[in-house]
């Protein structure tokens, strides 16, 4: 029991919503039952303060932890509209950001991690004003792309008009971009606006909720800790730090999913010529689908491509231990030669050049119909990761948000992670204007629900489709093979419903949200 003097104070009981009136004598009375702030003013010496027992926290609106691409659209979609522009943004990343600002590699030179960007993700960059600042003459846009499966050799082609190569213009299928590329021009652009704070090189050490002061209540604010004692409070946290989020893990939002027991194999290759298409003007994307997953070579400048093949891990292994010669072999039998000739191959430790120069003497091929031969692949590109499907239960909790790989993680088949990401981007950050305008604490779950709606079911139809879609050409005999081969075959002489599929895959499709 707490003794309170007062010689008149009035209280809002929340509980039974009445009025109390404590008069000029002493009241036994419970604190619990008093609110906060009429607790605070009777009893100011039993706040806690941070002048005394911890370092006081910077205050921001926004926290954004992760610099990749997620994480730096939407600070620069914050800073470039004039509605969000005033609010207080920091961004937290665990690398050197000078790396990356410096970025460049020589004009036959290409990194291994590229991504594909539709045109609609490509329109949302030129709107925040990155999409200037990115290496153009390192973008390639692909009108055509061909897939086939690997078994029966039933196949689509989506094929459309050329475009102009301006963003998100004519009739492009997509751009293929060095990540790399993308992030340090988000950093030019963000260094343009200015108006956020960076810390970068900087380790999350712990994100808690904060403590109440005698002039703000933190409570329920996310408190990030980083090194060095330094403390960043923030009104939203955004969480767009990968797979192994720590914004998800403190908001304790689970993230469900599985292994593929799969690794993508990454590698910039070069090509005998700049392609069937005839130069950079039209480029095709190629996609083949084996048994043991899809293997595909996406157009890069030039004579260039990068290849990403998923596979098993031991196959993944062999082909990083291979000498650059037999790994160019085994790439040029992934398009050519039959699954059980390439099962073969596999078993050789060496040995692939010889191999596929025999075996080819056998096989009939319409050179036309697959990508040119790769003639070299570029020094210490050929890498390795595992693929995984996981999917956050939400993408909010109170005054945190998640985005990009932090929500989801996708198989790579479709190319579509880098687009989710800028969607979710996209999304939260016309959710964020939305509070701004109407008055509202932009951090409190209420205001953040229109993004998890938006956002979560479209994502969820995509991930579904994916991991579906590795599953079904992951049979490599049985009944299914035959009914996925009269499907595509089927798909591809339906000249609507084809270009369904390529209005989804530009992202100028139907809104699922509108579904759900």
């Amino acid at each position: 029991m707490t003794i309170i003097s007062s010689l008149q104070i009035q209280c809002c009981h929340l509980k039974k919503m009445n009025c109390i009136v404590l008069s000029r004598r002493q009241l036994p009375r419970p604190l619990s039952s008093l609110c906060r702030s009429c607790s605070r003013r009777i009893l100011p010496r039993q706040t806690r303060s941070y002048a005394s027992t911890s370092v006081q926290p910077d205050i921001y609106d926004v926290v954004c932890v992760g610099g990749g691409p997620a994480g730096l659209s939407l600070l620069a979609a914050l800073r470039s509209n004039p509605t969000t522009a005033g609010l207080r943004v920091a961004l937290v990343e665990a690398q050197d950001l000078r790396k990356v600002r410096s970025w460049k590699l020589p004009p036959d030179r290409y990194s291994n991690r590229c991504s594909s960007l539709t045109p609609t993700s490509a329109l949302f960059l030129d709107r925040i004003g990155a999409w200037n600042h990115v290496q153009r003459d390192r973008v390639q846009p692909y009108h055509e792309m061909q897939v086939w499966d690997g078994v029966t050799d039933a196949r689509i082609e989506f094929e459309w008009g050329h475009g102009d190569g301006t963003a998100g213009q004519g009739k492009t299928i997509a751009y293929m971009n060095e990540n790399l590329n993308l992030t340090s021009g988000l950093l030019r652009r963000l260094d343009e606006l200015g108006g956020v704070t960076i810390y970068d090189g900087a380790k999350v050490e712990n994100i808690t909720l904060g403590e109440e002061t005698e002039e703000l209540d933190f409570r329920e604010w996310p408190i990030v800790h980083l090194t060095g004692e330094k403390q960043l409070a923030a009104r939203l946290l955004v969480g767009a730090d990968g797979a192994n989020s720590p914004v998800r893990a403190f908001a304790g939002i689970e993230s469900r999913g599985w292994d593929y027991e799969r690794h993508g194999v990454v590698a910039t290759l070069e090509l005998e010529g700049l392609g069937w298409g005839g130069g950079d003007a039209t480029k095709i994307a190629y996609q083949r689908f084996l048994p043991t997953g899809p293997i595909a070579m996406l157009p890069l400048p030039g004579s260039y491509s990068t290849l990403v093949w998923s596979t098993t891990p031991s196959n993944a292994a062999l082909l990083k231990s291979l000498s650059a010669k037999d790994f160019i072999a085994l790439v040029n039998a992934a398009f050519r030669l039959s699954p059980v000739d390439l099962e073969f191959m596999h078993t050789l430790s060496s040995g692939q050049e010889d191999e596929l120069t025999w075996r080819l003497q056998h096989t009939q091929l319409n050179s036309q119909m697959i990508p040119q031969t790769v003639v070299g692949v570029q020094e210490g590109t050929v890498a390795s990761f595992p693929l995984k499907m996981r999917h956050a239960d939400t993408y909010i909790g109170e005054r945190v948000a998640l985005v990009g790989d932090a929500a989801h993680t996708i198989n790579p088949l479709a190319g579509q992670g880098l687009n989710q990401g800028q969607g979710d981007v996209e999304s939260l950050a016309r959710t964020i204007e939305y509070a701004v305008s109407h008055g509202q604490d932009l951090g409190v779950r209420m205001s953040l629900e229109p993004y998890n709606s938006e956002r979560y079911g479209p994502n969820h139809v995509l991930l579904g489709v994916c991991d579906k879609l590795h599953k079904v050409y992951s049979v490599g005999s049985g009944p299914l093979v035959p009914l996925r081969s009269l499907g595509l075959n089927a798909i591809n002489a339906m000249g609507p419903l084809k270009n369904f599929f390529m209005d989804q895959a530009a992202g100028n499709g139907i809104k699922f949200s509108k579904l759900f």
